[in-house]
């Protein structure tokens, strides 16, 4: 089989990648020689690295289409399934139409990317799939619906990482904690006492940074990489140590 240091040119898909850890994904990437495609329903900052197409993920006819015509453009032996949409309800609050709205987005539209890039990825023998999911997918309050899609991407994780390991093809996920992006900030104002009591509940004592998560993609991401698959990092200054066991 072929490795991918064999590969004159590395093409990877990145869904979500105008802004905060999608972004620090594609610069990381980027600068790893990794040529990236970003599909995102929001455009990149002007200097973005890489190629954007503007695509709806949960418009299931409108993302086939965009992966349709990128597939026949170039072979993607990269995907990293970053997007992910969310609805913050307590239980007895969430709409069913926010569920099906994350679940779609998030678990459905990785299902749909995978399935148009692997044809690529088994001619060549070589590639690799990365999915974001969360700690939220451990158990976290008010997150029905995107803790369910987390998970499911999480077990998705594993089974494609079986199906697909004689294949050449690596199947692994990320699963970040609380991440400063500009998003969480906007949330969690710095000076705010509930922002300070969720950075003392972190044992690093501090909020992750989005170049740190794309770290880890960026390392199962790697040609040396291949004896690695069907793994969940947690990138989470170590909330989750006795919880993912």
């Amino acid at each position: 089989m072929n490795a991918l240091t064999d590969i004159a040119e590395r093409h990877v898909l990145v869904t979500g990648g105008s802004s905060g850890i999608g972004l620090a994904i594609c610069r990381t990437l980027t600068a790893s020689g990794w040529r990236v495609l970003n599909f995102d329903i929001q455009p990149p900052p002007e200097g973005a690295p890489g190629e954007f197409r503007r695509v709806d993920m949960g418009d299931t006819v409108a993302l086939g289409a965009a992966l349709a015509e990128a597939c026949a453009q170039r072979p993607l032996l990269g995907l990293v399934n970053n997007v992910a949409a969310i609805r913050p309800a307590p239980i007895e609050d969430t709409r069913l139409a926010d569920f099906d709205l994350q679940m779609n987005v998030t678990t459905r539209a990785a299902l749909q990317c995978a399935q148009a890039v692997l044809p690529a990825m088994r001619a060549a023998g070589v590639g690799r799939i990365v999915n974001i999911t969360s700690r939220a997918a451990l158990g976290k309050e008010l997150r029905s619906g995107y803790a369910a899609a987390k998970g499911a991407l999480n077990a998705l994780t594993r089974t494609w990482a079986l199906e697909l390991a004689p294949q050449g093809i690596t199947v692994n996920a990320v699963a970040p904690g609380p991440i400063a992006t500009e998003a969480f900030k906007a949330a969690n104002p710095a000076d705010s006492p509930r922002t300070q009591r969720i950075a003392q509940g972190i044992p690093v004592q501090r909020f992750g940074e989005p170049a740190e998560v794309a770290h880890a993609v960026d390392c199962f991401m790697h040609p040396m990489a291949s004896f690695i698959t069907g793994q969940v990092l947690y990138v989470c200054g170590g909330i989750t140590v006795g919880l993912a066991g």
